[in-house]
């Protein structure tokens, strides 16, 4: 990684650090300590999918209303990694608490869930927007995908650890019940985490600023309210964003409802985490190789294969009958979903204003978090109306159709080459 210099190395380590808990906790093991919880307090299969789906949209609502504003305050000089620590030590405290919380308290893991999903996603809110601060704009793709690349092989580490113990447990190799394993892969989910975060608060700084001034809140709320009066003067931004709404929400709804999905379909879960571990290796050279495709054939028109290539996981995952398929359809799924949002971040920075980027990011986080509460409430209510849930995987390749459309409209925004960082 010597092309790379010291700072691009910090924050890309970030990915590394927090990705062992997208596998570990939004993913794989806590939807399946969850859905076992909640099962045997004799809630239906189908309604455990829908209140986890529910969860989700209730955080991502208090994150998306929190962003924009969070983010207008932490342009001031300084600020920025302030509020990165905040959501990150919020996350990393939650995580550890999930591994005490008794397992037939379903709702009570459901809201510490909630407060390590906030934590997660409110210190990504800040992290996406340092890469402003860490690279050039001829660069970001590269490093953004790097970033997401790292981030899938850093994160299979703690879960192959994990799944060890889980699967040593339940053939009583270990002399620990499975519960028990699983608190003990969400305490290693928090020692990486909060481990490998340590180059990110040592070597990552705001570079770009607006300088402070007084009564900083009720001016940080003026300027919000500027931007949102004036963000649709940026067209280019403006109808980004308006497509990424609408994929994003696909994209996301896919990842955190995977498990879950699985389960219903009756995935064993030593097999879900199989494919899961298996999706993560696949995935990493694949969101660094859309990196490199970008450089080559631009970052619009990878986007646009990511987009086909989730219409094509959506329509497949309605016909799922058998591990086989959901190993088919898991595999498509690795091929893009790193690279799509490697992508997303990297083109969305481009064309923010440096100076403004938290604020910008703040908008950036509001589209996708808004989105991704439309696509878990229609697999929630689409799953207790007909009791099936590939009928609700199926009907998000409308949010991709539609996103892939807007997106034509979207012009490549001009690198910016003028500036340079040293190593």
């Amino acid at each position: 990684m010597k092309q790379f210099t010291k700072e691009e190395n910090s924050w890309m380590f970030y990915d590394w650090a927090n990705s062992a808990y997208s596998i570990i906790i939004t993913t794989a093991v806590f939807p399946l300590f969850y859905k076992a919880a909640a099962m045997k307090a004799g809630v239906s299969a189908s309604d455990s999918t829908a209140y986890l789906g529910y969860t989700i949209a209730i955080a991502t609502f208090i994150l998306a209303i929190l962003s924009p504003i969070l983010g207008t305050i932490a342009d001031y000089k300084g600020l920025k990694k302030r509020f990165f620590t905040f959501f990150f030590v919020l996350g990393l405290i939650s995580t550890v608490s999930l591994a005490f919380i008794p397992s037939e308290q379903w709702l009570l893991l459901l809201l510490f869930y909630t407060l390590t999903a906030i934590g997660s996603s409110g210190s990504n809110v800040f992290y996406d927007a340092f890469i402003t601060d860490v690279t050039t704009e001829e660069r970001m793709n590269r490093v953004s995908a790097r970033g997401f690349g790292l981030g899938y092989i850093g994160s299979t580490i703690p879960f192959i650890i994990s799944i060890a113990i889980i699967v040593l447990a339940q053939n009583e190799v270990l002399p620990i019940s499975t519960v028990i394993a699983s608190k003990i892969a969400f305490l290693i989910t928090a020692v990486w985490w909060g481990v490998f975060t340590i180059p990110m608060l040592k070597n990552v700084y705001q570079r770009y600023g607006i300088e402070r001034e007084p009564k900083p809140i009720i001016n940080s709320f003026k300027r919000l309210g500027n931007t949102m009066k004036e963000i649709r003067k940026y067209r280019a931004l403006f109808l980004f964003l308006l497509a990424y709404f609408f994929y994003i929400d696909g994209v996301g709804t896919i990842i955190t409802m995977s498990t879950a999905y699985g389960t219903d379909l009756g995935i064993s879960s030593t097999n879900l985490l199989i494919i899961l571990f298996v999706t993560q290796v696949v995935a990493a050279p694949f969101a660094i190789l859309y990196g490199r495709l970008a450089e080559r054939f631009t970052g619009k028109t990878m986007l646009y294969v990511g987009i086909f290539v989730y219409i094509i996981v959506c329509i497949y995952a309605y016909f799922l009958k058998t591990t086989m398929d959901f190993w088919i359809l898991a595999m498509l799924v690795a091929t893009s979903q790193g690279g799509i949002q490697a992508l997303s971040r990297a083109y969305f920075a481009k064309l923010v204003p440096k100076q403004n980027a938290n604020e910008f990011f703040g908008f950036y986080t509001i589209f996708g978090k808004f989105a991704s509460i439309m696509g878990p409430l229609l697999v929630g209510i689409t799953a207790q109306i007909t009791g099936n849930s590939a009928s609700a995987v199926f009907s998000l390749v409308i949010l991709f159709i539609i996103g892939i459309t807007i997106l034509k409209f979207v012009p490549e925004p001009k690198v910016d080459a003028s500036h340079t960082f040293s190593a």
